[in-house]
């Protein structure tokens, strides 16, 4: 049995068309929008509504820690319009190719940049949407657990610890742990470009240490200190930011 494994596409249709080839399934763990890239900050909905001086300024802002100027920026930016309307609207497009590019059969859950309530109306019977649930592929039993925990950036799908905790208890007893962010462990959460600890789940690594899956798997973290490790008998695996690498990440038993 082969699985390829993909987390934080961010726009790249391109790729995600092809990451299933070779595989006997797909398991992508969120993040399709692209909002902004910051590698290149002409890419996104910001810089397409904005133009890519105002994201450079955004970027530069958010990479400093300084969260309450990028907002003050954001609100300046969207006074005058229909913020909600203009990024459906935008998102509403990436989702058409996003989800068009999945091949069948897919098991896929949420980034915390990402809009769950739109998941819905693209994802046709070749996609299965999980979060807070089980599939059983190949006969292993894979857990879900999608979107992120609450942070000074404020991206559309962040929930409070206890709500995510309790996704993470209803899995009960899997083989693989797929979640979009990492568990709670300082090398896995180091962000080295942008110099900062992104947020992990306490409950991830409570559940790692409790039921003890072979494989725990997740992104969010595009450029981690430590792309790998072990943890008690769980095997931790960045797959990787797929909008920059456009290669998925391979799980073979």
């Amino acid at each position: 049995m082969r699985v390829h494994v993909v987390s934080d596409v961010h726009g790249n249709s391109r790729d995600l068309a092809t990451a299933g080839d070779g595989a006997d399934a797909l398991v992508c763990l969120g993040d399709l929008i692209l909002f902004l890239d910051y590698a290149d900050h002409s890419r996104g909905i910001f810089p397409d509504l904005f133009g890519v001086e105002n994201a450079d300024l955004i970027v530069q802002l958010r990479t400093e820690g300084r969260f309450a100027e990028a907002r003050e920026l954001s609100a300046q930016l969207w006074e005058g319009i229909d913020r909600v309307a203009a990024t459906e609207a935008a998102v509403r497009a990436q989702y058409t190719e996003m989800f068009a590019a999945f091949p069948t059969p897919t098991y896929a859950t949420y980034g915390n940049v990402d809009m769950p309530p739109l998941w819905p109306e693209y994802a046709n019977e070749g996609t299965t949407v999980l979060d807070g649930e089980t599939a059983d592929i190949g006969g292993l039993r894979f857990g879900f657990v999608g979107g992120g925990l609450r942070t000074p950036m404020r991206t559309p799908y962040e929930i409070d610890d206890e709500t995510y905790a309790a996704k993470v208890a209803a899995l009960g007893p899997v083989d693989v742990l797929c979640s979009h962010i990492p568990p709670d462990v300082p090398e896995l959460c180091y962000d080295t470009v942008a110099r900062r600890f992104e947020r992990g789940s306490e409950a991830l690594l409570e559940a790692v240490h409790a039921v003890r899956p072979r494989y725990h798997l997740f992104g969010h973290v595009h450029q981690p200190l430590v792309q790998r490790m072990r943890v008690g008998q769980t095997e931790c695996v960045n797959v990787g930011h797929f909008n920059a690498t456009g290669t998925p990440w391979v799980l073979e038993w």
